[in-house]
């Protein structure tokens, strides 16, 4: 506890943490209303399909990623990185000037647009952010910094999805309100950005290659060209493909399943992130403050075992004749609290999980690549994710079988994947060495 205090209260890392918790914050107030305005027709929409909005705007949040990734790395790597986040947090608030006028006069396609170039912000921020780490923080500190920060996202997610329909229900439909918060929040993360200190450069002669998809090929080569860090990456990317897997669901799984309201949606969405952000702090508890592997495999363990727990309790799931609210699912069988159960034992094992490949990808790579390689990682899983979406719609959609089917084939795929991962990559960390800075 003693550690993680006086890294809280550390000009080291306290501005970074801040300007990170500020960034997810706002993209998830901005999405989040977004999500309702389209939803609810508070902006109305004439020739648009809802459904078909909603997939949109995903697509436009991560094409970026495609996109962006490798050349964002270049210049992470190329030039003096608090300077660049600063850059990317003023860029940030003029977004959410255009998104806030995309409010006021109602037109989707500026709330659209605006929300493309979120996820461009995020694609520059991504490569600088864990990067960084490794330069701020001492090498006892890594998974301590890697925990706070992963606790952190996932707070700033579940404050952004609650702020942003807060503020959308309090507001009677005056949609100004909306557009105060995000520019605020992006204005607060701009401040935070002003402490961070000056960092050195890592790669003062690198010559910026600025054909998006051969810089992208090029990075996910040489990223390959790293045995242990490519698995590392692909680890990373598994749980993404697996988060997105579930997460995509919730609303479904409480509407057909459960037969309850919205906001129970937001009850499990909010287990998940509590779930998360419990599994990251006991990662450096049980696993300690050394960058190692231990608490993969109990993390890889867990999102097999409470997988298959949550299919198994929705199975059983009675049903009801009318729609269940929040106060409802708790006083309406025991089956909704193995529900509950199950999603905030999945969390934990998802922070079991990630946090120690997040910390172990940024000391396994070279720093003068290191913003690129968290580039390669950025690509690989927005692939993942879109995949994941691929493979749920084939199995609910096209083969019309059940959600969980979908949550154990999941399961069993994830088994027979960290299987495969943790055999290729143990032998590998054994015999490496941490690249020299």
């Amino acid at each position: 506890m003693e550690k993680r205090q006086s890294l809280m209260t550390s000009r080291r890392f306290l501005p970074m943490f801040f300007t990170q918790f500020f960034g997810a914050l706002n993209d998830n107030v901005y999405k989040q209303s977004l999500l309702l305005v389209i939803t609810y027709g508070i902006i109305q929409q004439t020739q648009n399909n809802v459904s078909m909005l909603n997939n949109l705007a995903a697509l436009l949040f991560i094409l970026p990623y495609f996109i962006f990734s490798a050349t964002a790395g270049q210049i992470a790597d190329r030039f003096e990185r608090a300077k660049l986040i600063r850059l990317i947090k003023l860029f940030e608030i003029i977004i959410m000037l255009i998104g806030s006028i995309g409010f006021l006069i109602g037109h989707i396609w500026v709330l659209l647009f605006a929300l493309f170039l979120m996820g461009i912000h995020s694609t520059f921020f991504g490569p600088i952010k864990y990067a960084i780490l490794p330069e701020i923080l001492k090498p006892d500190e890594l998974m301590t910094g890697n925990a706070l920060f992963q606790t952190g996202t996932s707070l700033a997610i579940l404050l952004g999805m609650i702020l942003g329909g807060t503020v959308i229900s309090l507001s009677a439909g005056s949609l100004i309100w909306v557009c105060a918060t995000v520019i605020i929040i992006a204005v607060l993360g701009y401040l935070s950005s002003r402490f961070i200190l000056t960092q050195p450069v890592n790669d003062a002669n690198l010559k910026i290659d600025w054909h998006f998809f051969r810089t992208s090929w090029q990075t996910i080569k040489y990223a390959k060209s790293l045995p242990l860090v490519y698995l590392i990456l692909l680890g990373n990317s598994w749980y993404w493909f697996y988060g997105a897997s579930y997460l995509t669901q919730i609303p479904e799984l409480t509407h057909h399943y459960l037969h309850a309201s919205e906001n129970v949606v937001s009850l499990l969405l909010t287990l998940f992130s509590v779930g998360i952000g419990i599994g990251s702090l006991l990662c450096r508890k049980i696993g300690g403050s050394e960058v190692n592997i231990k608490m993969v495999p109990v993390g890889a363990i867990g999102l097999t075992i409470f997988a298959i727990y949550l299919s198994i309790a929705l199975h059983y799931a009675p049903h009801s004749d009318v729609i269940l609210g929040l106060a409802d699912v708790f006083t309406h069988g025991l089956i909704y609290y193995h529900v509950m159960f199950a999603i905030i034992l999945l969390g934990i094992s998802g922070g079991f999980y990630i946090v120690p490949l997040y910390a172990l990808m940024q000391v396994h790579s070279p720093s003068s690549h290191r913003a690129r390689v968290v580039a390669a990682n950025n690509i690989l899983n927005a692939v993942f994710m879109v995949s994941s979406a691929v493979f749920s719609i084939l199995i609910l959609s096209v083969l019309k079988l059940d959600m969980t089917v979908l949550f154990s084939i999941t399961a069993i795929f994830s088994a027979f994947f960290c299987v495969w991962l943790l055999k290729k990559i143990i032998p590998l960390l054994q015999q490496s060495k941490i690249p020299e800075d």
